[in-house]
C-alpha cells in the first residue's frame, strides 16, 4: 500500500470522435474538466483523444496552457507513417476474408494491396468500408474487390481523399439496388432507399428499423431489405428493436452533398428529408396521441408515481422521438407555415396530448423551447396560427410545474386557470372535466408574469443572468447556487457552496460564476453533485 500511495497507478482513458458529441455546451465541459484532471493526487490520468478539428473543440484547446496537451495534427504526420498503418490493417482484413472465403493464400497480392493504399489516400474510412464491402459479399467477395479496384481504376490518377472517398460509397450504394428488376421497380428501390437513407443521416436521435418504420410509413420488410446489403456503412442490427447507425459521419456530409454524391439516384435533398420526418411525426402523433394515454384514469396521478415500463409502453421510442422532434424537423424543412395547415389543425386538435405527453416523458421544458422555436418560423400571413402558437407558449409556461408534476392536469387546473381570453382555453374548453361543477374568476388576458421560478427553500439574495441570456443563477440563503434554464424556467444543476452567497455575475464568456466569496467555473456548476432534486412548487391541482 506504501509503494501505491508514493506511485499512483496510471490510468488512460480514450475519447474517440469527440466532434460527434451534439452539445457543443457538453464539449467545453468535458475539456474543462479533462484540464482540471492534471491536479488528482491519486491517480495518474492520461487521456488519448481524437477528433475531427471542429470550432468548439479548437476553442477548448486554445483555452489551456501548452504544458496540458500534445496535439498531434493527422495531415501533418508523414504520409508513409499513415500508409504503413493502412497496409498492416488492409493486410489483415484482407487476409481473414480470404481465410473465411478459402481463397488463395497468396489473394489478393502485394501489388494490389499497394493500389487500395494508393486509393485510401491516407483516409483509414475508405480502407474500413472497401473491407467491409468486400466481406459482405461472402462468396462474391473477391468479386466485389474487383469492382472496387475498377471503379478505382476509371477515375484515371489519384485525385483527392474525399474523391476516392465519394467513390467507395457509390459503388457500395450501386451494389445494394437490384440488377434483375423492371424500370418501375427500379425507380420503386431508388426512392426507398433515398427516403430511409435520407430519415438516417438527419434523424435527430437513432432510431430501430421498427421505429423507422412507423415513423415514415415504410413496411418494416422494405426498411430491412434496403439496408441487408448496406452493412459497409451502416451498423445494421440482428434485433430489429435496436437502434440503426452510420459507422461514420463523412456518409452522412457524403450523402447530403450534391457535388459529391454525383449519381442523384442516391443523393438526399436535406430539406425534403426534414419534410418528410416532419410530416411523419405529425401523422404518428395525430393517430396515436389520446387524453390519459397511460390509461391510468386518475387526474392527480403524480409523474413519478408511474413506472416508466408503462409511459414506454404507452409511449413507444418512435412516438416520443416524435414528440421531441417534429418542431425541429418542421424548422430545418424551411416549411412555409399558413393557416390552418396540418401543424395549425395538429396543435388544435392534440395540442393537450402532446402536452400531456411531454409531462410522462419529463421533456416539458424541452416543448417549451420547441414551441419557441415554433413561434419564430410563424409570420404575419399567417395571424391565425401565430396568435394560437403565442398563447400556446404562455399556456405552457405559466403550467409548466403542474403539467411536469401531474400531467393530466393539462385538462384540469391548467385550462380551469387560464385566462378568459386564452385562445387555448377557448379550444379545448369542452376538455374541463364535467365533475368541476364551479369554475373560477379568472382574470380575462394573460398578466406581465411568463413565469415564476421556484425550488429554493429559503431566502434568494442574488441572481444573475449568463452573457447568452439563455442561463439564470440564482444564490439562496440555504448556501446553495441553482442554475436554471431561463426559456424554460426547468432547474438545470443544485451546487452547495456552504457559505452565503450576496452576489453574483457571469464572466463575459459564461465560463464563471463571480460570487461575493470568488470564483465558481460554470463547468462544475452543471456537473457537480446535485445536492437535491428540483422540487416540484406547490400549484394548484384538481383531483377527482
Amino acid at each position: 500500500m506504501q509503494g501505491w500511495t508514493l506511485c499512483p497507478p496510471t490510468i488512460i482513458v480514450v475519447i474517440d470522435a469527440l466532434d460527434e458529441c451534439d452539445d457543443e455546451n457538453n464539449i467545453r465541459i468535458l475539456l474543462c474538466l479533462l484540464a482540471e484532471a492534471r491536479s488528482l493526487e491519486s491517480v495518474r490520468l492520461r487521456v488519448f483523444l481524437t477528433s475531427r478539428p471542429e470550432i468548439p473543440i479548437r476553442h477548448g484547446f486554445y483555452q489551456m496552457p501548452d504544458a496540458e496537451h500534445q496535439d498531434y495534427v493527422l495531415h501533418n504526420i508523414s504520409p508513409s507513417t499513415v500508409n504503413r498503418d493502412i497496409t498492416i490493417f488492409l493486410e489483415h482484413n484482407l487476409r481473414l476474408i480470404g481465410q473465411e472465403r478459402s481463397l488463395d493464400a497468396a489473394w489478393p497480392g502485394e501489388e494490389v494491396i499497394r493500389y487500395l493504399v494508393q486509393a485510401a489516400s491516407g483516409l483509414f474510412i475508405w480502407a474500413a468500408t472497401a473491407c467491409r464491402f468486400v466481406r459482405e459479399g461472402k462468396r462474391h467477395a473477391a468479386r466485389r474487390l474487383h469492382t472496387i479496384l475498377k471503379s478505382g481504376s476509371s477515375a484515371g490518377t489519384v485525385t483527392a481523399p474525399e474523391k476516392h472517398l465519394n467513390e467507395i460509397y457509390t459503388t457500395v450504394l450501386k451494389h445494394s439496388v437490384p440488377l434483375e428488376c423492371t424500370d418501375q421497380e427500379e425507380d420503386e428501390s431508388y426512392r426507398i432507399l433515398r427516403q430511409v437513407l435520407g430519415s438516417v443521416v438527419v434523424l435527430f436521435a437513432t432510431l430501430s428499423i421498427y421505429s423507422l418504420s412507423r415513423l415514415v410509413c415504410v413496411p418494416k420488410e422494405d426498411i430491412h431489405q434496403t439496408v441487408e446489403d448496406l452493412h459497409s456503412i451502416l451498423d445494421v442490427p440482428k434485433d430489429q428493436t435496436r437502434p440503426l447507425r452510420l459507422h461514420h459521419p463523412s456518409f452522412r456530409d457524403f450523402l447530403l452533398n450534391k457535388d459529391r454524391c454525383e449519381d442523384l439516384n442516391f443523393w438526399v435533398d436535406k430539406k425534403q428529408a426534414h419534410q418528410t420526418l416532419a410530416d411523419g411525426c405529425i401523422r404518428l402523433m395525430s393517430t396515436s396521441l389520446k387524453q390519459d394515454i397511460c390509461d391510468l384514469s386518475a387526474s392527480g396521478m403524480l409523474a413519478t408515481d408511474v413506472e416508466s415500463s408503462r409511459v414506454e409502453q404507452c409511449l413507444p421510442p418512435e412516438l416520443q422521438y416524435a414528440c421531441l422532434y417534429w418542431i425541429q424537423h418542421l424548422q430545418r424543412s424551411c416549411a412555409q407555415l399558413c393557416d390552418n395547415d396540418q401543424v395549425h389543425q395538429f396543435l388544435k386538435e392534440h395540442l393537450l396530448h402532446w402536452l400531456e405527453a411531454l409531462g410522462w416523458m419529463g421533456k416539458v421544458s424541452e416543448g417549451i423551447h420547441a414551441i419557441a422555436s415554433l413561434e419564430s418560423v410563424t409570420s404575419s400571413n399567417c395571424p391565425c396560427l401565430s396568435n394560437f402558437v403565442h398563447d400556446t407558449k404562455r399556456f405552457v409556461l405559466y403550467n409548466r410545474p403542474a403539467i411536469e408534476h401531474a400531467p393530466l392536469q393539462a385538462y384540469c387546473s391548467a385550462l380551469v386557470f387560464a385566462p378568459t381570453t386564452s385562445l387555448v382555453r377557448k379550444q379545448f374548453e369542452d376538455c374541463i372535466p364535467r365533475w368541476i361543477r364551479g369554475l373560477p374568476k379568472v382574470e380575462n388576458n394573460w398578466n406581465a408574469v411568463l413565469q415564476t421560478l421556484e425550488g429554493h427553500s429559503s431566502y434568494v439574495y442574488a441572481v444573475a443572468f449568463s452573457p447568452d441570456s439563455k442561463t439564470l443563477a440564482s444564490a439562496s440563503h440555504n448556501e446553495t447556487i441553482k442554475l436554471w434554464d431561463a426559456g424554460s424556467g426547468a432547474v438545470l444543476q443544485t451546487l452547495k457552496v456552504d457559505f452565503y452567497v450576496f452576489s453574483l455575475s457571469f464572466s463575459d464568456d459564461g465560463t464563471f460564476v463571480q460570487t461575493d466569496r470568488g470564483l465558481l467555473r460554470t463547468a462544475f456548476l452543471f456537473t457537480g453533485p446535485a445536492v437535491s432534486r428540483p422540487s416540484v412548487p406547490p400549484s394548484v391541482f384538481i383531483k377527482e
